[in-house]
């Protein structure tokens, strides 16, 4: 398995968040996910401007092997999907933790703190 970059919180789903200016959380899927799901061949984003709550689905990702929806890792409003990952889903295959998939504005950053650190993450998937 993959190192986990530290800067990143884990969801038990397998998503990663990454909190940048101050409020802004990026949010993609794991090199586990991934590897588990296969090549990727489809992938529903949320609209910019669409309100979600912690833990709320609010994408799907496809492979070849099955459908996993993703949720979100705090309660705010989608600002950006990542457009390039519609078209060329196998970007997630290429690098999961390159390719971000949505980006929210976090009415509270604090909530990531929730999420599991990457030993926490590492030791989960290990066990």
């Amino acid at each position: 398995m993959s190192d986990f970059p530290e800067n990143l919180r884990y969801a038990k789903s397998h998503e990663w968040s990454a909190l940048e200016d101050g409020n802004m959380v990026r949010v993609g899927i794991t090199e586990f996910a991934q590897e588990e799901l296969g090549d990727l061949v489809f992938v529903e984003l949320p609209e910019a401007g669409k309100k979600v709550a912690v833990g709320e689905v609010c994408a799907v990702v496809e492979s070849v092997k099955a459908a996993s929806d993703l949720y979100s890792p705090v309660t705010g409003e989608v600002i950006e999907s990542n457009q390039a990952v519609t078209d060329e889903p196998e970007l997630v295959n290429d690098d999961a933790f390159g390719t971000w998939l949505f980006c929210i504005k976090a009415d509270d950053p604090s909530q990531l703190e929730a999420l599991m650190s990457a030993s926490e993450y590492e030791q989960m998937i290990n066990d």
